[in-house]
């Protein structure tokens, strides 16, 4: 699991679980699934919604992908204070591990725009750094 912090410029905390999925794997075709499960805290006083995101997904032999988009799994979902959003989503690589980390593009009540970064997070096979 990785979390980040809140902090004076963004008042969004995002909480990070990813997992490997065996049963969409495909390692002889260098297919490497990752579902990861996302929890936003809004640990400010006032609302706020998520706009858009980017990701940037990073393979184990320097590969980068990046990712951009309104809002996410086709939400642009409002943050109440201290109500937690949460959703899952997934990423394919062609190596056992890699890591992914951005940020979203917020706006609280009163039209001011912020970013809330997403901290770097692994994707790996189990046992695969032993």
């Amino acid at each position: 699991m990785t979390l980040s912090k809140a902090t004076p410029l963004s008042p969004i905390r995002v909480v990070c679980e990813p997992r490997y999925s065996n049963e969409h794997s495909l390692p002889d075709d260098l297919r490497y699934v990752y579902i990861y499960h996302i929890t936003i805290h809004n640990e400010s006083q006032q609302p706020a919604q998520l706009l858009s995101r980017y990701w940037k997904i990073t393979d184990a032999d320097g590969g980068v992908q990046e990712v951009k988009g309104d809002g996410v799994i086709g939400e642009q979902p409002l943050i109440k204070p201290k109500q937690p959003y949460e959703y899952e989503s997934f990423c394919v690589l062609t190596t056992p591990l890699g890591w992914m980390e951005g940020h979203y593009n917020m706006i609280d009540e009163h039209g001011q725009a912020f970013e809330a970064p997403i901290p770097r997070f692994q994707l790996q096979v189990p046992g695969i750094l032993q």
